[in-house]
C-alpha cells in the first residue's frame, strides 16, 4: 500500500512538472515569434518611412504583426526611424515586444 501511495505521487509530481515546462515553453516560443514580428514590422515601417518601399509606415508594420498572429500596440515614426510594440496573448496572460530600425546614429 506505501509503495502505491509513493507512486501516486511521483506520478503527480512528474505531470505538474510535465505541465510547468511546457507552459515555460509555450512563453519561450510565443516571445521568440513576438520578438521577430516586431522586428519585421520595425523593418517595413522604417523602409517605408525612408522611401525604400511605397506605403504607410504604420499601416505596413500592422499588416505584418497580423501576418505573424500578433497585434500592433504601439507605432511612432521619427524621422527615418520606427518604434513598432507588437502583442498577443498567452492564455489569459498579456505579451509585448518592441523593437525599432532605421539608420545608425
Amino acid at each position: 500500500m506505501a509503495g502505491s501511495l509513493a507512486a501516486v505521487g511521483l506520478i503527480g509530481f512528474a505531470a505538474a512538472l510535465s505541465i510547468g515546462f511546457a507552459t515555460v515553453g509555450s512563453a519561450a516560443v510565443l516571445g521568440q515569434r513576438l520578438a521577430g514580428a516586431a522586428d519585421a514590422a520595425a523593418l517595413a515601417a522604417a523602409d517605408a518611412a525612408s522611401g525604400a518601399i511605397a506605403g504607410v509606415p504604420c499601416e505596413l508594420a500592422e499588416t505584418l504583426a497580423a501576418a505573424a498572429g500578433a497585434e500592433l500596440a504601439a507605432c511612432e515614426i521619427d524621422g527615418l526611424t520606427a518604434t513598432v510594440t507588437v502583442a498577443a496573448q498567452l492564455g489569459s496572460l498579456p505579451a509585448a515586444v518592441s523593437a525599432r530600425a532605421g539608420p545608425p546614429r
